[in-house]
């Protein structure tokens, strides 16, 4: 049975794509609209052949090939764009028909090797929305706080007080918008029973708090797309890996900078919390420190074990308990 795979470079406005069949090459370039995807991935819908679909994340921009995506019955990947770059080695040139072709090349070699998209339940996609918008807020409001500092230094130019209020406004503002979305999440995942669980569960490992709550659930997808720590603990970043060539040249292990950066920062927090508090966690990083270890690299392996105790209760329908032995 011959294949077809399509490849999509995603943008705010237009999707361009690749189509590889029998050894032909076509591009198409369409609106990014849930209309002209399900009119264009129609023509595909009656083929005998496997139909590949690939396309890079971008994000929101990609949500409505998501929405189009969930009625066909194609064999869709969503590509981390730091392993596309990565293998296709030494690149010059760059346009979007050049990159829809790319992620054509790249999905017909490492299919095999790469999970399939699966769609995301209702709730999943709320949440992920949610925690896009609160985390944007955070930003604005951090560049707020900051400007804060910086007019205190105007005071010669007599502008600092009017423009600290008007800063204040805004920051209380946007305190007043993160506790509605906030309060949303909350309502989402008490409204699903599994999710509102796993939620329970969770929070009660000392150091984890709702933020790392929702995103262990959002990013697992209510753990059904991660379902191994260590995976979990390669995708946040705090696995140490071996660094040598050969016998001349030896480095100790350290941890991959390709990692979710977010997610690796909320899990320092509740690392830093969890020593904080009467518990296994503690003790341990009070015995290391003792021991003479790196006290970051202490904490690293902290989060490490964060990330074990969560999948641990996940996976045995438990709640944390002190001195909680993983076997």
């Amino acid at each position: 049975m011959k294949n077809i795979f399509i490849g999509i470079d995603v943008s705010n406005k237009t999707l361009d794509i690749c189509i590889k069949e029998n050894n032909n090459n076509t591009f198409y370039t369409i609106e990014n609209s849930i209309s002209s995807c399900k009119k264009f991935f129609n023509k595909f819908k009656k083929s005998s052949c496997l139909t590949y679909v690939a396309m890079e994340n971008t994000g929101r921009y990609n949500y409505n090939l998501y929405e189009a995506l969930e009625q066909f019955s194609f064999l869709v990947y969503v590509i981390n764009p730091i392993h596309m770059k990565k293998s296709l080695g030494l690149v010059r040139g760059k346009n979007d028909q050049v990159d829809a072709e790319r992620i054509v090349y790249f999905i017909e070699k490492n299919h095999m090797d790469l999970p399939q998209w699966q769609p995301n339940t209702l709730a999943i996609k709320k949440l992920k929305v949610l925690q896009t918008e609160r985390k944007h807020r955070i930003k604005i409001k951090s560049g707020l706080l900051k400007q804060q500092c910086d007019y205190k230094l105007m005071k010669s130019m007599k502008m600092d007080k009017e423009l600290l209020k008007l800063n204040q406004s805004l920051i209380s503002n946007i305190d007043k918008q993160l506790k509605i979305i906030e309060h949303k999440i909350e309502l989402i995942i008490q409204e699903d029973q599994i999710l509102q669980d796993q939620s329970n569960r969770l929070r009660t490992i000392p150091g984890v708090g709702k933020v790392l709550t929702w995103m262990m659930i959002t990013k697992t997808q209510g753990f059904c797309r991660i379902n191994n720590p260590r995976k979990m603990a390669c995708y946040a970043g705090v696995v140490p890996f071996d660094h040598q060539s050969g016998t001349s040249l030896r480095f100790k292990p350290k941890v991959s900078v390709f990692a979710d950066k977010e997610l690796k920062k909320v899990l320092h927090l509740a690392a830093m919390s969890a020593i904080r508090l009467d518990n296994e966690l503690r003790v341990y990083y009070l015995r290391k420190v003792e021991e003479g270890k790196n006290k970051m690299s202490i904490l690293n392996a902290i989060r490490n074990k964060i990330i074990h105790r969560i999948f641990a209760l996940i996976n045995n329908e438990t709640i944390y308990q002190k001195d909680f032995v993983i076997s």
